[in-house]
This record gives structure tokens, C-alpha cells and sequence, in this order.
């Protein structure tokens, strides 16, 4: 661990102790605002999440790797991530006969060791087991088979694996001026279509919620197979993979300067801030769009608080508050994965009439402390706390598991 850039494990810990809060409240009923997302335009802190996870991997992938990638090495790490994302959407529709609560649970948990052992660890044909299991899934998902047919495949992991892909094949292959071209490319595009082309029933230029192109796309291409909550589009759908390109685009562009060039870099950043609120007053900033001004805003940000970072950490080294930060930073996808498990590992048992987590929630926190949503962030925060003690168990041991 000694020669990573500790600014960029800050930023990691910082996106990832946000996402655990954010993702587990103890009561979803009751959560303070600046946890949630926006109900349609607009950007919340929480909305930063995610972005700030894309942006990252761009810059993870310009200062980790030399030269070009192997393709067989891009294809591994693509198919990891997307089937671990898919196996967290799978998970619930594991049946064996009739089995139900415990037993039940302890099959499905058997599956996620197996998928652990798969895809945190490396081994010599990891890639022709990634290409079966891949092929398995599809089947499952398209074969015909009941228990699978409304299985999402859309998601985070399934996003940040297309974005990762893109940007491991770029790098060594395309020089920055063409990373910004590329960038202006996918951001023009992606509005032209969404402002223009008409839509089935619908027109052109609507922007409203299920009522647009890239939820047309969606729901056309992967009918079934979407967000539950939505049914007919997904938040993480197809076409709006085309701008989130960008979001880690700029962070490859990151990567490349932000210890060379931090100033600079940083007021690029407050640029793009502008410009995405400017754009915002055509193209609305929205994080289920993934709209060009949504990227150019977040992504703003996620290359201000970098420099900021960077210069705190790494120049001024002033880090003595970094540590609960980098435990987190080192080890995201443990806790990204593991995230999705839990709760619906532990929902699976009841304790009267309530699932686990939710009985345990009423049990310590909402009996005792009469703010429901000061209760649900109690909540959330003992969860994160959960995590730290293990996190720092592995931290202490140089534990670093990687996809």
C-alpha cells in the first residue's frame, strides 16, 4: 500500500462511506434530503455517488496502466464486474424446490461465496469461466425460464463495467486531444438524440419521466428485464451509457494531470460546474437521464474535490484524518458487492412478521429514539460503522481484493 496516491484513496473512501450510507438507510420511509436523490431534475449530494465512482475508474485506469491492456485482460475484468452486478440481481431468484427463509438463504449464500471465489480472486482460466458463466446468464434471462424472466440486467455494475471497458481499450490508444474530442462527441450526440429524435407516441424533445427516448430504448431493447420500481425504463439503461462514457472520460483526463497540473485542472473543473448549470437551463440536470449537463456538473465537482484533495493530502501532507477514508478507499468493490448481499440476505428471515434488518432497525433504533429520521440515520451510520471494523481487519492485514 505504501505506494499508492493517498488523495486518490481519500476520494474512493469518501464515495464509498457516501454510497454505504446512502444505499442502507434504516428506515427507507424516512431519510434526511440530502441522502436521496433527486425525484427528477436536479442533483443532491447523493447524486454525486455515482459519478464520482465512474470518474474515478477513468482515473484509475490513466495512472495504473503503463501502455495498452491486453485485450483478453480488458475482456476478464469487464465480465467480472457486469456478472457480479448481474449476480446481485439474480440473487433473490435462486429457488431450490419450495425452500424458503434459512435454509434458503444459506443456498443462495453458498452461490456468493462461489461467485466471491470466481471474481476476487485471480486464477489462469478465469476468463473462460467468466465467458460461460456469461452465456449461462444470458440463457437464464432469455431462455424462458419463469423464476428469471424479469431479472434486471441494467444496474451500477453492469455500467461500470461498459465504461470501464471503453476506457481500458483508449488508453495508449488515443492521445488527450482525442479523449476530449470524444468526450464533446458522446455529450453532443447523446443530447441531439434525446432533444431530437422523435419517439414512438411521444414526439420529439420530452424529457419526462418514462416518457422519453432512452426509456423507449430501454424498454424496447431489454422489455421485462429493467429497474422494478420503474418496469419500463432503467435509471442505468442503455442509451445513457452513451454520456456516462464521458463521466469517466474526465476522469482519465484527471488522472493525467491532476498531480502535474492542479491548478489548472481545478479550474477546469469550476469550468465544466458552469457549464453544466448553463446547460441545465436546456438540457435539465438529471442523474436517471445521465444528461450531458448532469455530466459536465458532476464531473466538475469530482475533478474539484480531486485537486482539492491532492493538494490537502499528498503536497501539504496534512493526512492525519485519512485513515477511516483510505480503509474504505482501498477496498470499494468488497463493500459494493457485499452492500447488495447483505440486506437481501438478511431480509430473508423474519422475526415477527418483519424482515431482520427492518426488525433489528425497530428494535435498536426507531423504540429508542423518537426522530424517525434521525432513527434512520442511526441506522445507516451503525451499518457503516459495521463495515469499518471489517474493512480495517483486512487493512491491518494488507488485504486489497480486487475484481
Amino acid at each position: 500500500m505504501k505506494n499508492r496516491i493517498l488523495s486518490l484513496d481519500v476520494f474512493r473512501g469518501i464515495t464509498v462511506m457516501m454510497m454505504t450510507i446512502v444505499n442502507n438507510p434504516g428506515d427507507w420511509g424516512h431519510i434526511y434530503a440530502p441522502l436521496e436523490h433527486a425525484a427528477w431534475n436536479g442533483c443532491t449530494p447523493t447524486d454525486l455517488v455515482f459519478p464520482f465512482f465512474l470518474f474515478i475508474v477513468g482515473v484509475s485506469v490513466s495512472i495504473s496502466q503503463s501502455g495498452t491492456v491486453a485485450f483478453s485482460k480488458i475482456l476478464t475484468r469487464t465480465l467480472s464486474l457486469l456478472l457480479l452486478g448481474w449476480f446481485l440481481s439474480f440473487f433473490s431468484k435462486i429457488h431450490v424446490s419450495d425452500w424458503s427463509g434459512a435454509p434458503l438463504m444459506v443456498i443462495r449464500l453458498l452461490a456468493t461465496a462461489i461467485m466471491t471465489l470466481l471474481f476476487f480472486t485471480d486464477y489462469p482460466r478465469k476468463l473462460h469461466v467468466s465467458l460461460a458463466l456469461f452465456a449461462l446468464a444470458i440463457l437464464l434471462a432469455f431462455g424462458g425460464f419463469e423464476d428469471f424472466a424479469n431479472v434486471r440486467l441494467p444496474g451500477v455494475l453492469p455500467r461500470i463495467a461498459l465504461v470501464y471497458a471503453l476506457l481500458a481499450m483508449l488508453h495508449g490508444r488515443i492521445a488527450t486531444r482525442g479523449l476530449v474530442h470524444l468526450s464533446l462527441l458522446f455529450l453532443i450526440t447523446y443530447w441531439a438524440f434525446m432533444t431530437y429524435m422523435p419517439v414512438p407516441g411521444i414526439g420529439a424533445g420530452s424529457l419526462q419521466e418514462g416518457k422519453n427516448l432512452a426509456a423507449y430504448v430501454d424498454n424496447y431493447l431489454l422489455p421485462g428485464h429493467l429497474w422494478s420500481v420503474t418496469k419500463t425504463w432503467d435509471p442505468e439503461g442503455i442509451l445513457s451509457t452513451i454520456p456516462a462514457f464521458t463521466t469517466g472520460i474526465l476522469g482519465m483526463l484527471a488522472g493525467l494531470y491532476f498531480r502535474s497540473q492542479t491548478r489548472l485542472l481545478a479550474m477546469a473543473g469550476l469550468f465544466c460546474i458552469v457549464m453544466g448549470a448553463v446547460w441545465d437551463l436546456s438540457f435539465p440536470i438529471n442523474k436517471a437521464l445521465w444528461s450531458s449537463s448532469f455530466v459536465l456538473y458532476t464531473g466538475g465537482w469530482a475533478i474539484v474535490l480531486l485537486c482539492l484533495l491532492y493538494w490537502i493530502v499528498d503536497v501539504r501532507q496534512f493526512a492525519g484524518w485519512t485513515k477511516p477514508f483510505v480503509i474504505f478507499g482501498v477496498n470499494p468493490m468488497l463493500v459494493f458487492f457485499f452492500s447488495g448481499i447483505i440486506p437481501r440476505a438478511l431480509n430473508m428471515l423474519e422475526v415477527e412478521g418483519k424482515g431482520l434488518t427492518a426488525y433489528l432497525q425497530d428494535v435498536l433504533f426507531a423504540s429508542r429514539i423518537s426522530d424517525p429520521f434521525l432513527a434512520s440515520f442511526a441506522g445507516a451510520f451503525t451499518y457503516l460503522l459495521i463495515w469499518f471494523l471489517i474493512l480495517r481487519f483486512f487493512y491491518q492485514r494488507g488485504h486489497i481484493f480486487k475484481v
